[in-house]
């Protein structure tokens, strides 16, 4: 063997204790059992899930989700489609508008090997793609964005809408398959009341510009958004016909902050494994694991098991260690491995090269992140 080979974290069989950290770990039961949650109460409400594959990057756990129903998956770049098309997920909408020939180009390349969908809100767009899938000889379905509150991409309504679908129906090889119409910040309102009658704002607004695209003549055959955060709402709305939820899988510390009605309430599923590596001061310890292995715009990691009586608290992160605190004295020893439930978990998945899937504590399988760190 040669000793500058660096050995892997985990292999199927080992215990959580023997795997080298930082790492980050899927508890199997409870990730199932969140695909299989959110998946029934999108078939019982006649809606399609599109699992988001920026939330996880990774291919193993889209065919996961399609396996137990989900039409597809969205990807939020061109790239990051790519390493699920190779592992034979079929059907892939970039939910995100491109703005460059060379990125239509690779987009319109991808056409010819899985059904591919794209947004736009600009007529810009429209040609470029138009011209990149004339030349590949491959067929694109496009949506229009509307923007129905967050106020990042998208156009404001119906009447910035038809010039597009003119646009994008002046193509032979383009398909207007709908509109988009997504709110982000709404995911994270604490209240359930609030995200509740905020997502009912934002989903009468994608209904006002459907009804006003019908009057003028144009169908809509798909409102394609929402999220984790307001999946519940959106299924009972009558407006959405495809949810694209994607941090459910694993419930990162952020999302489980919110408050939920009960049904749609997910479990955490995804840990980061850190080893206390100093117990030198006498009112903390540290441990391996800090921005490197995760991120904190969203906030910093809870030490799981949470609850009322929790007594660990992570409150410090630097490149490669985080400090935790106890609030009754008692702190791990030294080579104490701990679990931290990340604040966000798409970002933080995006700095690990794999996951390791866990049931009852043994190592089942090891799944490469293959989409981590294409954002192109």
């Amino acid at each position: 063997m040669n000793p500058l080979l660096l050995p892997p974290a985990a292999v199927p069989g080992m215990t959580r204790h023997q795997i080298d950290t930082p790492a980050l770990l899927l508890d199997l039961d409870a990730f199932e059992r969140n695909l299989d949650r959110l998946q029934s109460a999108a078939d019982a409400a006649g809606v399609k899930l599109r699992p988001h594959g920026k939330a996880h990057k990774t291919p193993a756990v889209a065919l996961a989700q399609i396996a137990r129903g989900a039409v597809g998956i969205c990807c939020q770049k061109v790239s990051e489609a790519l390493p699920f098309i190779a592992a034979g997920v079929t059907d892939v909408h970039i939910s995100n508008e491109i703005a460059t020939p060379r990125k239509a180009a690779l987009l319109a390349q991808a056409a010819l090997s899985a059904t591919m969908s794209v947004c736009v809100d600009d007529l810009r767009q429209v040609e470029m793609l138009g011209a990149a899938v004339e030349a590949a000889k491959s067929r694109l379905g496009v949506f229009v964005e509307i923007d129905i509150g967050h106020g990042r991409c998208g156009v404001s309504g119906a009447t910035a809408v038809l010039p597009l679908v003119e646009a994008i129906r002046q193509h032979p090889r383009l398909e207007f398959r709908g509109v988009q119409a997504y709110h982000g910040t709404l995911q994270h309102l604490r209240s359930f009341e609030e995200r509740r009658e905020k997502s009912a704002s934002a989903a009468a607004r994608a209904a006002e510009v459907v009804a006003d695209l019908a009057a003028a003549g144009v169908h809509c055959a798909e409102v394609t958004g929402g999220g984790s955060g307001s999946a519940e709402f959106d299924f009972a709305s009558g407006v959405f016909t495809e949810v694209q939820a994607g941090s459910y899988a694993f419930m990162d510390r952020d999302y489980a902050d919110n408050e939920y009605g009960g049904a749609l309430r997910f479990e955490h599923a995804m840990f980061l494994a850190c080893t206390v590596m100093s117990t030198a001061a006498c009112a903390h310890v540290v441990v391996d694991a800090g921005l490197k292995s995760l991120t904190v715009e969203s906030g910093l990691p809870s030490v799981w098991p949470a609850g009322p009586q929790q007594q660990l608290h992570y409150r410090q992160a630097s490149d490669e260690h985080g400090v935790i605190e106890s609030v009754d004295g008692r702190l791990p020893e030294l080579g104490t491995q701990l679990l931290l439930v990340p604040g966000h978990c798409d970002p933080t998945l995006n700095l690990h090269d794999e996951i390791v899937g866990l049931r009852q504590g043994v190592v089942e399988c090891v799944w490469p992140v293959a989409a981590r760190g294409l954002s192109r």
